[in-house]
């Protein structure tokens, strides 16, 4: 066979370069390891002839983006590629012996001008890209250099060097910047991210999201965001904020969360606080927000909405035209797809990475300031416990304003996660089914509300179907006290575990999709009856513990050694210890560098390098940590004695007729409690008791329904010591709401708001008595 070797190039790297699905658009060509030299022109004539070519007819065709230019592309099963963007070089290299070669497909050619003058003084278009596919075990991809042969017929051939950059595909998570190219590389899925919309997910590839985000990232730069400007993200949980404060981070940015619920001052607070220069909202509600409080923010110079807002404000940017202004920038620039990836590298541990304001149960928020560092050991820690796989998928609708579900979503991703996010918290038990997840992460109320679900239904079968329920439900709880707690089941309760499974176990997970392998919990304590009862069924819990300040997680209980009443074992890099006082101290890369703008807050949180948690709790001598109360939390009773709330109101909100409940008692004579109760569960009872029903004002006043709240707390409180006692109670006729004040977005309970609210309930059940 005659060759025509054609000049050595060097391959700059593109983002694109560190994709891993195999794209295939053209006829296959011979990549071969070997030097070579020969003209430009008969190269880019040969590869031209072989893309006109007929396409293979049994791919599937979808539209796509490489190296900046717009395609119609061919889509077959996942493989590993190297996509280059090459530049033509003069070379003193010779020729050498053709090794072995191996079959790739090239996607596309693509000629630039690079206004560089030729041998004749005029520009010449001797750049061009080059994008091509090869198998992810292909020794291609590990080659310093290879050569392209084109073969026009059998006894002609061209060939081609490409000196290939020294980049990682998907390199180590030393900064949240590296995430994307991380996930990228490591993890090609056909769905990566989605949403549930009207019942149906819809959602976006590895390589998708990967050039959503790089795509966002330039947009942003195009506003004027430049390295450590702040920008506020003030939307419900969707594919879109997870985008956008990817793109904000691989820009150099810091990313500001706002809770979707805040209101128009609250929001003023943050961005004025943060001076966030770019605020990225979702809906035009958010933007009606934004707009309200405007004019008290200078600093704030652009503002983004997901949807189309035009009605609200002209000067609103959608999120679209952002994304299209950085795709623009990859067709027309050459060294767009190299800036993005410098800016992102030169992103360094000890950058800060987000400001995350505490909403907190009292007081002014505090804008808590986390570093690269913070996020990504928290994120590679918190990875190694929860051994998530590529095969799992995770169901999403808790707000990624909270580092809890953040940090969980950015495990997702650099597991390969499938990640879905709820359509709204409304539609949670239909997008259950529609997603049939293997993990779902919640806070410990969701967890009990379900529960409380799962045997109200239960208790509404007719009999025998009722009675087998809960002899089911027993023998669950039976076997999961006892593997908890270390101790081997009787052979007895083995076999009953096996008929409960087919008979009960089986259709409750069918509720929830029939798929979980396990929940993780957190942000406040999981009740030991709630663990059991996920446990007795099938379907564990994995709790663990932290606080914003801590990125957030530093405990983990192992999905293999569960221990119940705790929150686990610290994560790895994490150290901690109890202060002489009972408080939970703890140190490591993940606690935050300060409060932003408040250093007397910061040094009251960090003392003798360890930062103190606030949170009471005892580790036992296999590392255990279980927490006891917050130690702001601790009511002290004018008698001096001190008493734990969370876990007598834990108690009471086991009843299914309770919905909240708040222990009153500091500097008090005695403790006394309001309930909140669950109205639908109350009204079921008194139709069961054949008592006639009547409006939640007067039903919290009728002397029959506080009995049946007496009885409840009568019962806890044999199990009390006497200052623990609940003497007292008043019955609330309103629920308690994020909208309405009385809880934080993750559904703890505002005791100061709650107290100052109920002020005159609180009076009459003290007064005349102290």
């Amino acid at each position: 066979m005659r060759r025509r070797c054609l000049r050595t190039i060097s391959a700059g790297s593109s983002p694109a370069s560190r994709c891993a699905m195999w794209w295939i658009n053209g006829r296959g060509i011979e990549i071969e390891s070997s030097d070579s030299r020969a003209g430009l022109k008969p190269f880019q004539a040969a590869l031209r002839r072989v893309l006109r070519r007929p396409r293979r007819r049994h791919f599937t065709q979808r539209s796509q983006r490489d190296g900046g230019r717009r395609g119609r592309g061919l889509r077959t099963r996942a493989a590993g590629p190297r996509c280059a963007r090459m530049e033509v070089t003069r070379s003193a290299d010779t020729n050498s012996a053709v090794t072995p070669s191996l079959f790739v497909s090239v996607d596309r050619v693509t000629s630039h001008t690079t206004g560089k003058a030729g041998p004749g003084g005029a520009a010449t278009a001797a750049a061009y890209s080059v994008v091509f596919s090869a198998p992810s075990a292909s020794p291609l991809l590990r080659a310093k250099s290879f050569v392209i042969c084109v073969h026009l017929c059998s006894s002609v051939a061209y060939y081609l060097r490409v000196a290939l950059p020294a980049v990682d595909p998907a390199p180590e998570l030393n900064t949240i910047a590296d995430l994307p190219f991380h996930f990228s590389g490591r993890h090609p899925k056909a769905l990566l991210v989605g949403r549930v919309i009207k019942g149906e997910i819809r959602g976006q590839s590895s390589k998708d999201l990967f050039e959503a985000i790089r795509d966002l990232s330039l947009g942003f730069r195009a506003l004027g965001v430049s390295p450590g400007d702040r920008v506020a993200i003030m939307s419900e949980s969707r594919p879109e904020w997870l985008a956008c404060d990817l793109a904000v981070l691989t820009a150099g940015a810091v990313t500001v969360p706002i809770y979707p619920t805040l209101t128009a001052q609250q929001a003023q607070y943050i961005l004025t606080d943060s001076g966030a220069r770019l605020a990225v909202v979702s809906t035009a509600e958010q933007l009606e927000k934004i707009q309200h409080v405007r004019h008290h923010l200078p600093a704030l110079q652009a503002v983004v909405s997901f949807d189309p807002a035009h009605g609200v404000s002209p000067s609103a940017i959608e999120l679209g035209d952002v994304e299209e202004r950085g795709h623009a920038r990859m067709v027309a620039e050459w060294g767009a797809a190299r800036e993005y990836r410098d800016v992102s590298r030169a992103v360094t541990p000890d950058r800060l990475a987000t400001i995350i304001y505490t909403s907190g149960t009292t007081g002014e928020p505090k804008g808590v300031m986390l570093t690269h560092r913070n996020l990504a050991s928290n994120l590679v820690a918190s990875q190694q416990a929860l051994a998530c796989t590529p095969d799992d998928v995770a169901l999403s609708f808790l707000p990624l304003s909270h580092a809890f579900e953040r940090t969980v979503t950015y495990v997702y991703l650099a597991s390969g996660v499938t990640i879905v996010f709820a359509e709204s918290m409304e539609t949670i038990g239909r997008d259950i089914t529609a997603v049939r997840p293997t993990i779902m992460t919640a806070v410990p109320r969701v967890y009990e509300k379900v529960q409380a679900r799962i045997l109200a239904t239960g208790q509404s079968l007719p009999n025998p179907r009722r009675t087998i329920f809960a002899w089911g439900v027993n023998v669950g709880r039976a076997r999961a006290h006892s593997e908890l707690r270390g101790r081997a089941i009787g052979r007895l309760l083995r076999l009953q575990a096996k008929l409960a499974e087919r008979l009960v176990f089986s259709k409750i997970r069918e509720g929830v999709g029939g798929r979980i392998r396990y929940f993780v919990s957190g942000s406040a304590p999981l009740p030991a009856d709630v663990a059991e009862f996920f446990y007795g069924v099938g379907m564990p819990i994995i709790e663990g513990y932290g606080l914003t300040e801590t990125a957030p997680v530093l405990t983990v209980n192992p999905p293999d050694a569960l221990r119940l009443g705790t929150v686990g074992k610290a994560i790895a890099g994490v150290e901690l210890k109890i202060a002489d006082d009972g408080e939970i101290l703890a140190r490591g890369p993940n606690v935050m560098s300060g409060y932003y703008n408040k250093p007397e807050a910061t040094a009251d949180a960090l003392r003798d390098g360890w930062f103190h948690t606030g949170d009471v709790g005892t580790i036992d001598a296999d590392g255990y940590l279980a927490i006891t109360d917050r130690k702001k939390d601790l009511l002290v009773t004018s008698g001096g004695k001190k008493i734990a709330p969370q876990p007598i109101e834990a108690v009471i909100k086991r009843s299914p007729l309770v919905s909240e409940a708040v222990l009153l008692g500091d500097r008090r004579k005695f403790v006394a409690a309001l309930i909140v109760p669950d109205f639908a569960a109350l009204e079921r009872r008194l139709k069961a008791l054949g008592r006639p029903p009547a409006s939640r004002e007067e039903l919290v006043a009728r002397p029959d329904v506080v009995a049946l709240y007496q009885e409840i707390v009568d019962g806890l409180n044999r199990e009390l010591s006497q200052f623990e006692r609940v003497k007292k109670i008043a019955l609330l006729p309103s629920e308690f709401s994020i909208d309405s004040g009385e809880l934080t977005p993750t559904l703890k309970v505002k005791r100061k708001v709650v107290e100052e609210r109920y002020r005159n309930v609180i009076e009459r059940l003290y007064g005349g008595t102290e």
